[in-house]
């Protein structure tokens, strides 16, 4: 590792030079492995017969025929593990970040977008098979997002990387040195860093070309590899080289006992402008921000003022003069300090560290153009190792199978010439009986008599020897064995004759058979984590400043988040930022699985029946569905629902009110007949008190008239007077 002084290292032209010295040590050493990574990429492509072996056969009358079946294994792997879109996970390392945490997540999401992500993960699986060795780079694009920047992921073609041959560790941590090497025109360089043009023009040229040669050539369309296609002889070309190594820096910590906020601060900030940030005690209460410092006063005096109001109401109500009571002789105590004086009063605790960051030197032929310290202790550019062999030159799964397809050209070529000659009839001629000349023109014609000496006996033809049928069976094991040595299986590319008879069985056989691909999957997910590790670090330090990003939903819906919002608190006037993601540390998990592709209707019926039993809503039926407009079904059968509900209801009422009209149609017919009945009452009342009536006028009449009788017979009775 390279040594610095406190003035920030060795001379530019040094560093160049030891960066060109490793990057010659490190191409001898990696030379072995690139000849076989070069052969199994054009291997995969169709270049599988040398040049001898593809003359020496057509000196036998046989031609040199590719059977590609590593082609299509690697298309299939590669498409089972990137089905899906990998789904990152950020826990917090304290529970006061669980919001950034989950901002930090969809962040990881939206840089996976921009990034074109799913192309960049699919060319570094496909150089994962192919060569044994995929690379990823995270880097933070300046002239992004209209010059505001962004961070973002591409993958690197692993014939540029060349990497300290002395590392064991899988992801390439123990390295001291990960060279990334490749030529440019000129023209293209000073494109690529134009404020560098001076030194990019007095660079010197560079025709190496770092590729190896293998010596297999196209049997059928051409393929074209950068190295094929050749140097310009009108170009001007350059080597650039981007070095990256590990360095000790000088940091502070700082910790504020107020806000209870920590900090990682460089030696020279906290040195010079950082000591001499403003800083305010207001009644005992530190702030650090001018806005809030005035809030914070206004707020003090408003209380004394409200407190001297409600002591002038008490002592008038007392009976004292209100113009005798004095002003309120307290006012708010307020102090301007500076953050090196809050360190000096203890108000904030810093402690010295030593911290391990990557450097990343760029330079182009001899040049360095710039070198930066990265926010990040890890490497930004990640590998994918398929075989790890504890060494960074790992065995691809084309270079094991690579016997196997050599044997099925050969077989197939051997199968094609026997049927030429099968097709091609041979006759033993005796010596000098016929003009062999003319014997073989005619022999091609039908119908054609053909003279010969019969003394010598008759031309006898000869058939050659059938072939075996095992022959053909070991071509069809041969294939069948690329592909399960690839971790693949005939029912997962779609062969029909070899999926089970029932619907469950083959889901099941389908998702047994991935468990194999699930180690690949490994592979890939240890990579992706370490991305979004890398991508944190450089999050939080590019985007400090207010930032909304959108994320594409699974259902295609589109949520918006927004981070390093400030908001004013209207009571204490204080500045608070929502979704800081410039504080606080974060593991970052990919989800298993997440990338390997699922029986879209073994899970649709999962779902369906957890629906059925009320585990889940129908909104989380229909993401797992192909339902394209999520949002428009989910509100279109909400407002039906709403329909349904309100139908439900009037129907409810209209049975109501035509119940309670039953009712009262019932009610009013009763009052109708008791009506009748009161009013037959009232007329047999009338009758009977007027028959009431005649006979106590009858009896009264009839009393009279008895007592008339009876004064008549009174009368009668007494004797007669004396005259």
């Amino acid at each position: 590792m390279a040594k610095y002084t406190k003035k920030g290292g060795m001379s530019s032209k040094k560093e160049a030079e030891e960066t060109e010295v490793l990057f010659q040590q490190y191409k001898q050493r990696r030379e072995s492995w690139a000849v076989q990574a070069k052969e199994d990429k054009e291997f995969r492509l169709g270049r599988q017969w040398t040049r001898e072996q593809a003359e020496t056969l057509e000196s036998r009358g046989q031609a040199p025929i590719v059977v590609n079946r590593i082609h299509p294994a690697v298309e299939t792997a590669k498409a089972l593990l990137t089905a899906n879109r990998p789904g990152f996970r950020c826990s917090p390392r304290e529970d006061s970040d669980r919001g950034v945490a989950n901002v930090l997540t969809n962040m990881l999401a939206y840089i996976y977008d921009i990034s074109d992500g799913r192309n960049v993960v699919r060319n570094a699986i496909d150089d994962y098979y192919v060569t044994g060795l995929g690379y990823l780079l995270v880097y933070q694009d300046p002239q992004a997002d209209n010059g505001k920047g962004e961070v973002k992921i591409q993958d690197v073609d692993p014939f540029d990387v060349y990497v300290d041959p002395n590392s064991r560790h899988r992801l390439f941590d123990d390295a001291e040195n990960i060279i990334v090497s490749r030529l440019f025109t000129r023209e293209q360089a000073q494109q690529m860093y134009p404020q560098y043009a001076a030194k990019i023009k007095n660079a010197g040229g560079s025709y190496d070309v770092d590729r190896p040669n293998t010596g297999r050539m196209d049997t059928g369309a051409a393929v074209h590899f950068p190295e094929d296609v050749g140097m310009m002889p009108e170009k001007n070309y350059v080597r650039g080289y981007e070095r990256y190594y590990k360095m000790d820096i000088n940091k502070y910590r700082t910790y504020e006992r107020y806000s209870r906020r920590e900090e990682l601060l460089d030696e020279d900030v906290f040195l010079g402008p950082w000591q001499q940030k403003p800083a305010w005690r207001i009644n005992g209460q530190i702030v650090t921000d001018q806005e809030s410092a005035q809030g914070l006063m206004e707020q003090a005096q408003q209380q004394l003022a409200q407190q001297h109001q409600q002591k002038v109401q008490q002592m008038t109500q007392e009976g004292y003069d209100p113009e005798t009571i004095p002003p309120p002789q307290e006012q708010p105590q307020m102090e301007e300090l500076t953050y090196g004086e809050l360190v000096k009063q203890g108000e904030i605790e810093v402690v010295g560290v030593s911290v391990r960051r990557i450097c990343q030197a760029v330079s182009i032929g001899g040049e360095l153009l710039y070198k930066r310290v990265l926010p990040t202790d890890r490497y930004p550019i990640v590998p994918l190792c398929n075989v790890h062999t504890r060494t960074p030159y790992p065995v691809s799964d084309v270079r094991m199978v690579k016997g196997m397809q050599e044997y099925i050209n050969k077989t197939r070529s051997l199968i094609i010439a026997h049927a030429t000659t099968s097709t091609n009839t041979k006759i033993l001629v005796p010596e000098g009986s016929v003009d062999m000349q003319e014997f073989e023109t005619k022999w091609a014609q039908p119908g054609v008599a053909i003279p010969y000496d019969p003394t010598d006996g008759p031309p006898v033809p000869v058939q050659p020897t059938p072939l075996p049928n095992e022959l053909y069976n070991n071509e069809q094991t041969a294939k069948s064995d690329i592909d399960h040595c690839m971790g693949l299986y005939e029912m997962m590319m779609g062969n029909s004759q070899a999926a089970p008879q029932t619907y469950k069985a083959t889901v099941s056989l389908d998702e047994f058979g991935q468990r194999k691909m699930k180690s690949k999957l490994a592979d890939i997910e240890g990579g992706l984590t370490r991305i979004g590790q890398v991508a944190i670090q450089m999050i939080q330090q590019l985007y400090t400043n207010e930032k909304i990003f959108r994320v594409v939903n699974p259902n295609n819906s589109l949520t918006e988040y927004i981070v390093n919002k400030k908001l004013v608190d209207d009571k204490t006037k204080e500045i608070a930022v929502m979704n800081d993601i410039t504080v606080g540390q974060y593991d970052v998990i990919v989800v298993a699985g997440s990338t390997l592709p699922s029986n879209r209707y073994a899970e649709l019926e999962f779902y369906m029946d957890a629906y059925q039993k009320g585990i889940v809503d129908r909104t989380e039926v229909l993401k797992k569905t192909e339902v394209f407009d999520v949002e428009g079904v989910l509100q279109r059968t909400d407002e039906i629902a709403q329909l349904q509900q309100q139908l439900q209801q009037a129907s409810e009422q209209v049975k109501k009110l035509t119940g309670d009209l039953q009712t009262r149609d019932r009610e009013a017919v009763n009052l109708r007949k008791k009506v009748e009945v009161e009013k037959f009452k009232g007329d047999l009342d009338k009758t009977q008190n007027k028959a009431g009536a005649a006979a106590s006028v009858f009896e009264k009449r009839l009393d009279d008239e008895l007592k008339g009788i009876r004064n008549q017979i009174k009368e009668s009775a007494k004797p007669p007077k004396q005259k």
